[in-house]
């Protein structure tokens, strides 16, 4: 809220900043304002750092272009995410659908409010239907619905669903998905039980 409520206090000022500013410059000081407002507003408290106010160079440079970055520049970028993708010594990429579901189902982890070392959920019904007993949930990401039925789970299916969830720009630049992976917000183990129920054809996803 705080955020929030910073950052439209900001918007007279900005008005009258960028009156006579050109497209590139608008779009430029709008968003070093922003930022601005946030550092100014934002409490660091328990395990939410000031450290995520700050943007590496994929995001920033999606946020610099809308999104839609240059094709080569996006090429050389997503080939330098998918390097980034860990997988896991054992070589054993599907877990368990059970732990996935409990994990698709739950929401918590990495607000002020948690202490640190608890186990993060992966949220994943906010933004995805998955299970078709779950009747809640997000629009925001594509259907995962029989994800494994269609498609299969053969190991080069399982590497692309590990690699996905561990870090979603590999395969799209300015991806809204979270880089579970990436950013340590879940375990080697985490994201093998959610390809387990993305794949595994005992999940109910599949069924």
């Amino acid at each position: 809220m705080k955020i929030r409520i910073g950052a439209i206090a900001a918007l007279p000022f900005l008005a009258a900043s960028l009156a006579h500013a050109g497209p590139e410059a608008v779009s430029d000081l709008a968003r070093a304002r922003a930022v601005d407002a946030m550092k100014r507003d934002f409490k660091p408290k328990g395990t939410a750092g000031a450290d995520r106010l700050v943007q590496d160079g994929v995001q920033n440079i999606c946020n610099r272009t809308g999104n839609k970055p240059p094709p080569g520049i996006s090429k050389t970028l997503q080939d330098d995410q998918m390097a980034s993708v860990k997988l896991p010594a054992d070589g054993k990429l599907m877990g368990d659908w059970k732990a996935g579901e409990k994990l698709a189902q739950s929401g918590r982890g990495m607000t002020w409010s948690d202490k640190a070392g608890v186990p993060n959920g992966g949220n994943c019904y906010n933004c995805h239907q998955i299970s078709p007993q779950e009747l809640s949930f997000g629009t925001i990401g594509p259907s995962l619905l029989n994800f494994g039925k269609i498609r299969g789970n053969t190991p080069e299916m399982q590497k692309y669903a590990y690699s996905k969830i561990y870090n979603a720009k590999a395969f799209n630049l300015c991806s809204e998905m979270p880089r579970f992976g990436h950013a340590e917000a879940l375990t080697e183990q985490q994201i093998k039980d959610l390809v387990a129920l993305l794949l595994d054809p005992a999940s109910p996803v599949n069924k």
